[in-house]
């Protein structure tokens, strides 16, 4: 594995084995350099193709690949098509690899205590005020006590503009989830704020909180800050994209 590739901070059983790329290790061009696996970004099929080899020398299978629409459908690995419309994957069976890609938007790899279950959930905003992370513990089918999760590089709250619709969207659902957006700028007492800072950390935590779900581990890195490490879709549009994968040994 590429040393610059992050691996979890959680005590997972033995048998998960779980990390996320980073932009280093692979061969595209810019402005997707260089570990791009994502192709449907207008990288070189051939770079990206190389780059899911590189890759895949450190999975015991194929991914399942998804075609993340930022909704809340789970696929089964092992069932699912690749290019399947989802946006989570729950893999059951030791070698079975679930993946999601991300460039922004929240990373969030699931596993039980026991080790029987691993499952790996793309949530941007939309996604996660429909539910992604809900969906997601529903479909691994075991007590949320028993669920650890951890959250992957994602845009950090000092960058995470968003409109006042975002903001209402989360707290319609869970007024708790105010706590995690702040006003982007100067605030007056005849007119609210059009424009927040979010911290989507904390509102997956909150979500997950919400049922059942505490043992919640990682975020603190920004992806719209580290042009070093990772891509992002705010800052550059046409950028790649970063892999977080999961499988039982």
């Amino acid at each position: 594995m590429h040393p610059d590739w992050l691996k979890p901070d959680w005590p997972a059983p033995a048998r998960v084995r779980a990390f996320m790329t980073t932009r280093a290790g692979g061969v595209s061009q810019a402005p997707w350099d260089s570990m791009n696996p994502a192709m449907h970004v207008e990288d070189d099929p051939i770079a990206v193709t190389e780059n899911r080899a590189i890759l895949r020398c450190d999975l015991p299978a194929e991914p399942l690949w998804l075609n993340q629409v930022h909704g809340v459908d789970v696929a089964e690995c092992g069932i699912a098509p690749a290019g399947v419309a989802a946006d989570a994957g729950v893999a059951r069976r030791q070698g079975q690899v679930s993946a999601v890609l991300t460039a922004d938007c929240l990373p969030a790899l699931f596993c039980d205590r026991a080790g029987t279950v691993v499952a790996a959930a793309h949530a941007g905003w939309r996604g996660l005020v429909a539910g992604v992370l809900e969906a997601t513990l529903t479909a691994m089918a075991v007590p949320p006590e028993e669920v650890l999760v951890w959250l992957g590089a994602a845009i950090g709250p000092d960058a995470f503009e968003v409109g006042d619709e975002v903001r209402l969207a989360f707290m319609d659902a869970n007024p708790l989830t105010g706590i995690a957006f702040r006003p982007a700028g100067p605030t007056t007492f005849d007119a609210a704020p059009r424009k927040w800072l979010a911290d989507i950390y904390t509102l997956a935590r909150i979500r997950l909180a919400s049922v059942g779900v505490g043992a919640v581990y990682g975020g603190g890195l920004c992806t719209y800050t580290d042009q070093t490490r990772f891509y992002s879709y705010r800052r550059v549009a046409r950028t790649g994209r970063m892999a977080s994968l999961i499988w039982l040994e």
